[in-house]
């Protein structure tokens, strides 16, 4: 049953129509009052509660000029193939805001192809309000691929697995990964990688046309921490062990080297390929991820970068 009563889906709908009016068909709120019949005030009050509903997505179609320098500065000095800047919020430099909206760009010229593409996704925070930015599509033309499992260590599901809520919204053939994140042992890592869906899929993986990754930092607020795929002392083992950052479970050095460290042989996902000929974006920004981003450029395990202003200057500062 609809958690939200006829009233509020009315009202919802009212506020749909109304913020239609203001942003699309560029009415005043004195027109859209007429239209709607209802006062100014309530018009106001329904293109405010569009906007805090989440019913209007805005993305910005200008290039700034900062931007666009850092962008070449970067993809120059880690010969990326691609790099996409998005402004910094002045009030809170680490913010991510815009991210998911350029990210969702770049993900659309891929999904409005008329020739077949395969996708591979990580997963993450940055990349689920990515998918979140998505409009609805029709792509069945194209295969969407998960780098790595979606289950917990009790079977329980991945609360940010995003490969099935995006076939969802693009109709997509879709390929999630019935794997737990981090196995048990080697031996069950191994039974499992034979599997012949499991085989299917990692084929699929290396055949991918662009791959989309969240950049996870070791240390405070560390997302394997945060998502209960390691315990309190296993963090402080890989800080110890001079970890920089994990992408898809996969831990690294400050060289972008994977780290000699025993999770990372119990790691299910599909295996890293540094420098990569087709597109790896690393979807990441803030200062507690600049040295994972700058360890993953190091090492070449992500090819293309897509970042807010903030974390490119500090990638940049970095020796």
């Amino acid at each position: 049953m609809d958690s939200k009563s006829n009233s509020e889906l009315a009202r919802l709908e009212d506020a749909a129509r109304a913020a239609w009016l203001y942003y699309v068909a560029k009415n005043t709120q004195d027109e859209i009052a007429q239209k709607l019949e209802v006062s100014r005030q309530s018009a106001q009050r329904l293109v405010a509660l569009a906007v805090t509903e989440g019913l209007i997505k805005v993305r910005l179609d200008h290039p700034i000029a900062k931007c666009m320098e850092l962008a070449e500065q970067l993809k120059h000095r880690f010969s990326l193939l691609e790099c996409e800047i998005v402004p910094s919020d002045p009030s809170d430099e680490s913010s991510v805001h815009g991210l998911a909206q350029t990210s969702a760009t770049v993900l659309e010229r891929y999904l409005k192809s008329a020739q077949p593409k395969t996708l591979a996704f990580g997963t993450g925070r940055a990349l689920k309000a990515c998918i979140d930015e998505l409009p609805s599509m029709q792509c069945p033309q194209h295969k969407i691929v998960s780098l790595l499992g979606n289950m917990m260590s009790d079977g329980s599901a991945s609360a940010f697995d995003i490969v099935v809520s995006m076939a969802n919204r693009v109709q997509a053939k879709h390929y999630p990964m019935p794997l737990p994140v981090i196995a048990n042992s080697v031996t069950e890592k191994n039974i499992l990688h034979e599997l012949a869906p499991i085989k299917s899929i990692l084929t699929l993986v290396e055949q991918a046309d662009a791959t989309f990754v969240g950049i996870g930092q070791i240390g405070e607020q560390s997302p394997l921490l945060l998502d209960g795929f390691i315990d309190q002392d296993k963090l402080n083992e890989l800080v110890n062990d001079k970890a920089a950052g994990e992408i898809i479970s996969w831990v690294y050095d400050h060289q972008g080297q994977l780290l000699a460290h025993p999770i990372n042989q119990l790691v299910m996902s599909a295996p890293l390929i540094p420098n990569a000929n087709k597109p790896v974006y690393g979807v990441a920004a803030g200062k507690n991820k600049v040295n994972a981003i700058f360890a993953a450029l190091q090492g070449g395990l992500i090819n293309s970068l897509i970042t807010n202003e903030y974390t490119a200057e500090q990638i940049l500062a970095k020796k």
